[in-house]
């Protein structure tokens, strides 16, 4: 017999685990994801050869004549399974703690271009009564509660494309919009990454769009994750930033005041 909870409201966690971090080309997101805790990237791109986090290229192996031997579906599910089943039996310092998918853009189209090749269909419009478009929405949405339910930091990474209205331009995810939904309704933060000037003299800025709830510094058990979020702007008001500055000082000189009357 299926046992009821208790009708008692309980304290919830709100640690931010999964982001997506939109921005141009050269703005700097593969290099802000490069720097969170042990991340394993899946790559589309070719950018992880310029950084030094392990990579895996995803992509849809194809014989000779075309013939699809291992999609990216496939490839996406054994990374997933391997996750699951090897990664919490490493050593601590050989676990992986964040997942990059970088970009998932691309990993939309793989994905696919996958389901097209496997059924011998140049698009999934040609499946007809939208049996295409169906089966495409159910391996993303299936991918994207298997990413929300591993124990890791899960980062989406997509490019940038602007949207011109008169005088006024719009700057959006490049992911469509009807995908970027179904993403982004699973984050707990948005990100826009700029490069503001060239060359040598650029400047980086990272900025937060959008958030889930309103969460203080010490809510980011990962100091890490949370010096790199502090680096956000509109992640943490000024005031927040301050008084869990003054907190952290004061128990660090607690600690050290008990250890000197143990001595």
């Amino acid at each position: 017999m299926f046992i009821l909870p208790h009708a008692k409201r309980t304290t919830p966690h709100v640690e931010p685990r999964n982001f997506f971090i939109w921005g141009a080309t050269m703005s700097g997101k593969s290099y802000f994801c490069n720097y969170f805790p042990a991340p394993l990237v899946l790559n589309t791109d070719g950018n992880s050869t310029q950084l030094d986090a392990p990579s895996i290229q995803i992509r849809n192996e194809r014989d000779a004549n075309g013939n699809l031997t291992k999609s990216a579906i496939e490839q996406l599910d054994e990374i997933l399974s391997a996750l699951r089943a090897q990664n919490p039996t490493r050593p601590e310092d050989d676990q992986f703690k964040t997942l990059v998918l970088d970009v998932i853009d691309d990993m939309c189209v793989l994905i696919e271009q996958a389901i097209c090749l496997k059924y011998h269909k140049a698009t999934l419009s040609d499946f007809g009564y939208s049996k295409g478009f169906a089966m495409f929405d159910q391996v993303l949405q299936t991918l994207v509660m298997e990413l929300k339910a591993l124990p890791l930091n899960i980062i989406y990474v997509s490019r940038e494309t602007m949207k011109q209205d008169g005088d006024a331009t719009t700057y959006l995810p490049s992911l469509k919009p009807k995908l970027f939904n179904v993403i982004n309704g699973n984050c707990d933060v948005v990100i826009r990454t700029q490069k503001i000037g060239n060359g040598k003299g650029a400047e980086y800025f990272r900025t937060v769009q959008s958030l889930r709830t309103m969460y203080k510094p010490e809510d980011i058990s990962d100091p890490r994750v949370l010096q790199l979020l502090k680096s956000c702007a509109g992640m943490f008001t000024k005031k927040e930033l301050q008084r869990y500055e003054l907190e952290q000082k004061q128990k660090q000189e607690l600690l050290a005041e008990n250890k000197e009357k143990q001595k």
